[in-house]
């Protein structure tokens, strides 16, 4: 998988071609024109990278031997090009002779390895011609796989478990006369079985239809086969079939009332192809059309949202009646009876491995047929199970993974970095990506990397191959998971690309083990074995521990990981140890993401701040990290999260009092600055701040309360701001000229009176701690326009009824969906009594509540 070296080549060439530019006549200046070289022959090979694909899984060793060969040119390239990053960066920055002396030896360095590049390049070409290498063939398996599915079509197969409920609710809707644009989508990962529920619903309701046809559309579609077995499913005559088979399909269907379906659709511009031949299906006649697709996005935009019907895997009770029905499918006594209780717990916890996807169960049973039926021979799979079952699903897996674009393949590839059912953070996996330049913001596009990020994401899991597991207050993926067998496919496919290495494959041919790229640990004795038999990481670009054991750190103090770009160091809270975190962090110079969780004791050593090309310094809330002065004015620091404000030194956040104004202060790219602290926060830091979008104060004090509300100071395109209070402040806080802010946190241990000013007009989330709740406050509250969630965490009420009734016939919380409250003190009652408040209410949580709060009117229709 040499194109993912690729594209990381081709993405860093990019940011040194960039700077570069601020390089006009000097000596550097000139090698723009070899970064320039390696950017346009990367990407012609990672075009014939991906053609060669195909001859390389048909088995052809020639082809596969090439490849390796280029993918280890790639490796090479990517070091070269992290070693000189760096120089150029520093010598940016220093103008004197030595340093012009070192800026020109370095760059003939440059360009004497950028030489040994193209003559490698030429051998390749050589070695490609010399020993006849046809690597361009189509895939052989692919129209095998494609065959086996347009069988599979036809096949008289109807058997679908647990799927009764879909299947009457998609009979209900297909039939439904008012169904918008006439489509049913069924979307789902892949195995859960969407082709053989489409199947039973096309056979059920087809009669009920003028003519009727299923077709295989499949990742390479060709419009004209598919439009001729469609035309030969609805009778089309031969002749109109011949003649001008366009038009006269489409005469024919104008006329009939149809049902198509369309299975295994994964691009939309396939739709944009037939719909000029397919009538429109929400005409009065009736005609529907069922999608089966990977993809929700190729659903939404064929049928719509409405269209949508996502299949989910199979309940652990229902997994195990479709195995209990597949393991006694050919014998006369169609039951556990005559199994010994054992021989059933092994049959449960082979279903619980197999994650509640059909394809698995299936596969997994062909593989118990085979073999006695005894507890010793279904141990042995149970034991084996792991790579056995994914062989036997990794081709239909694998299509999903080489349908996506090249460059979204590392960031799939990425899953499989965490533990298995792990719920990862959109914020972390994002930033990571950016970090190690998955993902790059082209200079002439205005968006920024994090925008570019979170489009991948929202791709992952429209296509059915990521989990969501919770959304932001604004609808954004707040967090995500990969299903077991997609992140064993990731980890397979990564040791396969030497793309990572988990603790368990990282072990093998020392050559190999030197060219190691990425790692991931979850197991401390593996770890430190690992460590002891490897002394030279010279390659490693990322190290993930989840260790129990806080002394890593003593580890990483025997190298020097000047090619690191992400470090994470995850240990179990309440461990409280203290640790030295080694000076040697100051020689990782390619260090991009550093994040630290759990309950480490210690402080990073002023070294770091050395580290110019740091964009993330994630500090989990749990641990008690001291931070040296001076990292956060890195230029590149783009996400500071940091909570443990009271160790900060005094000179952590402030402004050097040289700087004669304000206005001197050179801007920088800070967009996450999660916590200041109340005594650095002053308008000459804001100013210099321009990109920050999340912003987080402590101890905030009248002084603070005055410069948020102020005009000026506070940068505009700020989105998120949390604010705890030290105290009651006399100062009324006002923040209605914020209009992108549109989450709000407060926290403050008394009373604090709050008035309409004090919320940003298109404030969409409220968390409110600790506030004295009256109806006074209550007033404010629903007259916010735009608040769609509110949380009310520790909150004292002055009266035991709480009334979110209209005030004066006018309307209560027009937009909120979601009302949270958490441990409120002295509430009794919450009600609504009239029809037009909190219309869109969808949500009602209490939680911490010591005694029963009785709810009435409209509240007892949302979920509780």
């Amino acid at each position: 998988m040499a194109e993912i070296l690729l594209t990381l080549v081709i993405n860093k060439s990019i940011e040194i071609a960039g700077n570069l530019l601020i390089q006009e006549g000097t000596r550097l200046y000139w090698l723009k024109e070899d970064i320039d070289w390696i950017q346009r022959e990367m990407r012609h090979i990672r075009s014939y990278v991906d053609n060669a694909k195909a001859k390389e899984v048909g088995g052809d060793s020639r082809v596969k031997t090439l490849l390796k060969d280029i993918q280890e040119l790639a490796g090479d390239v990517e070091d070269l090009l992290d070693e000189f990053l760096p120089k150029i960066q520093q010598s940016n920055k220093f103008k004197d002779a030595i340093c012009c002396l070192k800026t020109v030896s370095f760059a003939d360095e440059f360009a004497i390895e950028i030489e040994k590049i193209k003559r490698r390049v030429i051998d390749l070409d050589r070695i490609r011609t010399t020993y006849n290498i046809i690597d361009t063939d189509n895939n052989n398996d692919d129209c095998v796989l494609s065959g086996r599915r347009r069988l599979f079509l036809h096949a008289d197969e109807t058997e679908v478990i647990d799927l009764d409920d879909d299947f009457k609710m998609l009979q209900a809707k297909l039939l439904d006369q008012d169904l918008h644009y006439g489509v049913v989508s069924i979307v789902g990962m892949p195995g859960l079985g969407k082709t053989t529920l489409a199947k039973k619903l096309y056979r059920h309701i087809r009669d009920q239809f003028e003519c009727s046809g299923l077709v295989y559309v499949s990742q390479q579609p060709r419009v004209g086969e598919i439009l001729l077995d469609i035309a030969k499913q609805v009778g089309l005559t031969e002749k109109k079939r011949k003649e001008n088979l366009e038009d006269n399909l489409r005469s024919l269907l104008k006329i009939k009332r149809y049902v198509i379906l369309l299975d295994d659709i994964w691009d939309v511009e396939i739709w944009d192809d037939l719909k000029l031949v397919l009538p429109e299906c929400d005409s009065k006649v009736g005609s529907r059309i069922i999608i089966i697709s990977r993809n929700s996005n190729a659903g939404r935009y064929i049928g719509g949202e409405f269209s949508l019907h996502a299949l989910q895997p199979l309940e652990s009770e229902k997994s195990f009646e479709l195995f209990t029905k597949k393991i006694f499918n050919f014998d006369d006594n169609n039951n556990w009876a005559n199994a010994s209780p054992d021989l059933v717990n092994i049959g449960r916890s082979i279903i619980g491995r197999c994650g509640g996807i059909p394809l698995v169960i299936v596969v997994t049973v062909g593989m118990l047929r085979a073999r006695e039926r005894t507890e010793h021979a279904w141990n042995k799979v149970l034991e084996s199970m792991g790579h056995k079952v994914q062989d036997g699903c990794a081709k239909v897996l694998a299509l999903s993974y080489n349908n996506l674009p090249i460059a979204s393949r590392p960031c799939f590839l990425y899953f499989g970095l965490y533990l298995e059912d792990h719920e990862i953070r959109a914020f972390d996996l994002t930033n990571m990506w950016i970090a190690e330049k998955l993902i790059v913001a082209n200079s002439g596009n205005r968006r920024e990397a994090e925008d570019l990020a979170e489009d991948v994401l929202n791709d992952l899991v429209s296509r059915n191959l990521i989990q969501l597991a919770k959304r932001t207050y604004n609808g954004r993926i707040s967090s995500c998971r990969i299903h077991d067998m997609l992140h064993s496919l990731c980890v397979d496919l990564a040791k396969e690309s030497n793309f990572f290495h988990t603790a368990h494959n990282a072990f093998g041919n020392p050559g190999n083990v030197a060219r190691l790229r990425r790692i991931t640990f979850y197991s401390d004795n593996v770890m430190d074995e690992f460590f002891r038999s490897n002394p030279k990481l010279e390659k490693l670009r990322l190290l993930f521990c989840f260790t129990k054991n806080p002394f890593i750190f003593s580890h990483l103090a025997h190298f020097d990981f000047k090619l690191l770009h992400t470090l994470v160091v995850v240990v179990p809270r309440y461990l409280k140890e203290n640790v030295t975190i080694p000076s040697k962090f100051g020689n990782m110079t390619c260090l991009r993401y550093l994040r630290l969780e759990g309950d480490i004791f210690g402080k990073l050593p002023n070294s770091i701040v050395k580290l110019t090309r740091l964009e993330t310094i994630d500090i989990d809330r749990h641990g008690f990290i001291q931070l040296p002065s001076g990292v956060w004015k890195s230029k590149q620091l783009r996400h500071l999260c940091y909570t443990d404000y009271e160790r900060a030194s005094n000179s952590y956040f402030s402004i050097s009092p040289f700087y004669p104004n304000m206005y001197s202060l050179l801007p920088n790219n800070l967009q996450t600055l999660m916590w200041i602290p109340d005594k650095f926060f002053e308008p000459r830091l804001l100013h210099r701040l321009i990109n920050l979008r999340k912003l987080g104060i402590r101890g905030v004090s009248d002084s603070t309360v005055k410069i948020l509300s102020t005009f000026s100071p506070v940068p505009k395109a700020l989105e998120v701001l949390k604010v705890m209070f030290s105290s009651d402040p006399s100062e009324k806080i006002n923040l209605s000229s914020y209009p992108n802010i549109v989450k709000l946190h407060l926290c403050v241990d008394r009373t604090m009176a709050l008035n309409s000013e004090a919320f940003p007009p298109n404030l969409v989330k409220l968390t409110l701690v600790y506030f004295m709740v009256d109806r006074y406050l209550l007033a404010v509250l629903k007259t916010l326009p735009k608040l769609r969630k509110l949380k009310m965490v520790a909150c004292r009420y002055n009266e035991e009824k709480m009334d979110l009734s209209g005030e004066a016939n006018g309307y209560s919380f027009p937009q909120l969906e979601v009302l949270h409250i958490h441990y409120p003190d002295w509430l009794s009652e919450v009600t609504c009594t009239d029809d037009v408040s909190m219309l869109k209410l969808k949500e009602l949580l209490l939680t911490g509540v010591d005694s029963p709060i009785s709810l009435s009117g409209r509240l007892k229709k949302p979920s509780i």
